[in-house]
């Protein structure tokens, strides 16, 4: 049992879940659940996102220590991001998350055009 509760405006958890809760974290962290990948591979990947929201959204993950910046030795230099063993805990519900959004969006019905 935690000593935390997500009902108190205090509550540590609030902040874990503003660093994990928002649609771009949830993709990001979906998307790298299958390996590491390049900046360009992940942007390719995740229809929508926009080079600035993408490389903001990895930032954040990775000061969560959720997700792992690495350099690589190749000409020219390129950087690879990969889910640490905290972002691949938060890999499970995030993938339920995923699945249940993708089954259930006609559903919710989200566009009011």
């Amino acid at each position: 049992m935690s000593d935390f509760d997500v009902f108190l405006a205090d509550c540590p958890a609030r902040t874990t879940l503003d660093l994990v809760a928002d649609t771009w974290s949830v993709v990001v962290v979906f998307g790298l659940g299958g390996g590491p990948q390049r900046y360009s591979e992940l942007r390719d990947r995740i229809g929508g996102i926009s080079k600035k929201m993408l490389t903001q959204t990895l930032r954040k993950l990775e000061r969560g220590s959720l997700v792992e910046r690495r350099i690589l030795a190749t000409a020219p230099p390129g950087v690879e991001y990969r889910l640490t063993r905290l972002g691949e805990s938060l890999l499970g519900p995030v993938s339920v998350l995923a699945r249940w959004a993708e089954e259930h969006a006609d559903e919710l019905g989200g566009d009011d055009t």
